[in-house]
């Protein structure tokens, strides 16, 4: 562990965080913080390090909802509660930190260019981004979109939410993604479904 972080257990207590209190916390009932668990350094290599047998790397375009010369969009494989998850990847192999100049100048107009093509739909009060990357190195910014009225699904928890809730009709999700990839595909590149 780095000499300036130190693990702090939760107090005697075990008092809970305040957000288990807000209206939009997706859970109810008797909660307990789970033990910290020993750090593991050094710290095991994500999916696809190097570019060595990358997901996002190995698929073709057309397992992709759209793509041009420099980025991708894809999503979840099968329905989800939200209209939609969507992925940005850069074609190429990169992480945030090491995305080349020209690539990380076109990255904001891409992220605001997805959010549009999601809030397309119509009925969507907030697309929200989230850039974890701990499971595979290969870059990619994640999008889900808040349907208006579901102001108990705003902010953070809007992730779990996506989990507990029951999933879309395929039908239904099919024609997003095929309404979002056509969006996306009136400013260039190349709708794939």
């Amino acid at each position: 562990m780095s000499e300036h972080l130190t693990a702090v257990p939760f107090g005697e207590t075990g008092t809970l965080p305040p957000f288990v209190e807000w209206a939009t916390f997706p859970f109810t009932g008797d909660l307990l913080v789970k033990p910290f668990e020993p750090p593991v350094l050094p710290e095991p290599a994500r999916g696809g390090a190097g570019g060595v047998d990358c997901g996002a790397c190995d698929k073709p375009d057309e397992d992709f909802l759209w793509s041009d010369d420099h980025w991708r969009v894809g999503s979840t494989p099968e329905p989800s509660g939200l209209p939609a998850v969507l992925f940005l990847f850069p074609r190429e192999h990169y992480d945030l930190v090491d995305l080349p100049p020209a690539l990380a100048a076109s990255y904001g107009p891409m992220i605001q260019r997805v959010e549009r093509a999601y809030l397309s739909l119509g009925g969507i009060a907030r697309v929200h981004q989230n850039k974890w990357g701990d499971g595979a190195e290969h870059l990619h910014l994640w999008f889900f979109g808040r349907p208006e009225g579901m102001l108990q699904f705003r902010g953070s928890f809007l992730t779990m939410w996506d989990d507990v809730l029951p999933p879309i009709p395929t039908a239904q999700w099919h024609d997003n993604l095929h309404r979002i990839a056509a969006s996306l595909a009136e400013g260039g590149g190349t709708a794939h479904v």
